[in-house]
């Protein structure tokens, strides 16, 4: 945790961290373990500049061994509770504890944080405009306009990316680059997967929002809208899932707060995947019976996720 910090010069003892430091105009920190370098306010032709926070593994840099990377978004829940309103993830802990214990490999994080801007930003566009005409104005009202996930993905991938790749030492090749995210960061992670399959190998979706809103309706215009919700998720992801054979797919959902309402539509959307060839070698969906849906719930159990993202079989499948 950030509050737990030694300070730059601490930080910055590789000479390759030095380097980056001068060359990039970072902020550094080690952290519980690993470090943490802070990009404050990166800009993009595509959408608002935001902040990036980058966790590099204990003992980066060190030699030469390149690692995989794990793409977050709403990258001020990851690792820092003062940076957090509603609680963090702590992935660093987990992650430090996971690489001692051989069970993942260690990846080099990259935080996204959102703007104000989050729900246009998260909401997938395809969705947006596969959506009957009344849905989808309902939605746009509702979301503040339209949806800006795709100009997000650009974003991602053509000036993110290749800045972390030319900053650290990753291994930057699809099977090696990984997404995920939470409620409607769990939507833009299967969003990015679908959209750019080239560039992310699998995706990791926890407590994903598909709802989209629970709020604002009668008890029949509720079920009106959830059916043609849930026809048209299964039809946009039924027609933007990539090859089974070449990606990996995980979902997971609690059963209390906000996540009570999401079985309806996962399990809909587990069929599509099955239907789809991906068997369970590639796809999980998994129940937390009990968890509710906020950031404390996430940290609980966010071993799982991060094993099957990065556990060390998976570097022996890619």
């Amino acid at each position: 945790m950030i509050g737990r910090r030694t300070l730059l010069g601490a930080a910055l003892t590789t000479p390759f961290l030095a380097a980056a430091a001068r060359s990039q105009d970072l902020t550094a920190a080690v952290v519980a373990g690993g470090t943490v370098i802070d990009w404050m306010g990166v800009e993009s032709a595509h959408v608002q500049p935001r902040n990036v926070t980058v966790w590099l593994p204990p003992g980066y840099g060190v030699g030469d061994a390149r690692h995989p990377v794990l793409y977050m978004h709403d990258g001020q829940n990851l690792f820092d509770p003062s940076r957090a309103p509603f609680g963090e993830w702590g992935v660093d802990e987990h992650l430090v504890r996971l690489i001692d214990k051989g069970e993942v490999r260690a990846p080099i994080v990259v935080g996204v944080w959102n703007t104000p801007l989050r729900r246009q930003e998260y909401v997938p566009a395809d969705l947006i405009r596969a959506l009957p005409a009344a849905t989808r104005s309902e939605l746009r009202a509702l979301y503040g306009g339209e949806p800006l996930s795709d100009g997000y993905l650009r974003f991602l991938v053509e000036e993110l990316k290749p800045r972390v790749d030319a900053s650290f030492l990753t291994l930057p090749g699809r099977d090696d680059t990984v997404i995920s995210g939470s409620s409607m960061g769990g939507l833009i992670s299967l969003y990015a997967m679908m959209k750019h399959p080239e560039v992310f190998s699998a995706a990791a979706c926890l407590s994903t929002h598909w709802p989209l809103r629970i709020e604002g309706l009668d008890a029949s215009g509720l079920e009106a809208f959830r059916e043609t919700l849930v026809e048209t998720w299964t039809r946009v992801v039924r027609e933007g899932l990539p090859a089974g054979s070449d990606h990996r797919l995980y979902f997971d959902r609690g059963d209390e707060t906000l996540d009570q309402f999401y079985a309806f539509f996962q399990d809909r959307i587990d069929s599509t995947v099955r239907q789809a060839g991906w068997g369970p070698e590639r796809f999980t969906s998994l129940v937390f019976p009990g968890a509710e849906h906020n950031e404390g719930a996430w940290n609980q159990r966010l071993d799982v996720p991060l094993i099957f993202l990065l556990g060390a079989r998976q570097g022996a499948q890619s």
